[in-house]
């Protein structure tokens, strides 16, 4: 993959770079109570838009969500999808906390609600994931009309990023002190 540039010069390695150490920096304590903001206002979200199929992914620890998100999605969706990478890169999804068969890439498409990982977004919806193009690929099969929204530290949400064409945007992003946020 390319490592596209912006226009202040700075590569997506660079933002990555630099986010990816911030996060480490982050104390536990100030994870878990970013985490819990988090959380609570996608619930919130999740309510008021009658969310039945979440598809989400389940954190790292120094990502943002923290290992609450999973089981707070269940507790108001129907289903909780998760991905399952690929040997090709693209996802394939599964029911969370379930064993069974692939549900198959297409699975995206039912979800109402799409909580991508990212390590930033703009203003203009660009994400910055890790850079292996796997969401980019799955986020093509979402249905129209759901949400697609990325957590974020407070600090990740940036003015502009590099894009390239290949790059699926969110919808919105929620970060700990400023909610839940639309974009693009």
């Amino acid at each position: 993959m390319t490592s596209a540039t912006g226009s202040s010069g700075t590569t997506k390695a660079d933002w990555r770079r630099r986010l990816l150490a911030a996060r480490r920096a982050r104390s536990l304590a100030d994870r878990a109570a970013a985490d819990s903001a988090l959380v609570n206002t996608l619930m919130s979200t999740c309510g008021e838009r009658g969310v039945r199929v979440a598809a989400a992914y389940s954190p790292l620890l120094t990502e943002p969500g923290g290992p609450g998100l999973l089981p707070a999605l269940a507790s108001v969706a129907s289903s909780v999808l998760i991905p399952v990478l690929l040997a090709d890169r693209d996802l394939d999804w599964e029911a969370w906390s379930a064993t069974g068969p692939l549900l198959g890439k297409a699975a995206i498409g039912r979800a109402d609600l799409v909580v991508v990982p990212a390590v930033a977004v703009d203003l203009r919806g660009v994400r910055l994931g890790r850079g292996g193009g796997s969401y980019d690929r799955a986020l093509t099969r979402v249905a129209p009309g759901a949400l697609v929204v990325a957590l974020l530290f407070d600090g990740e949400l940036v003015d502009a990023l590099p894009a390239e064409p290949h790059d699926r945007r969110v919808d919105a992003v929620i970060t700990p002190s400023g909610g839940l946020r639309h974009v693009g």
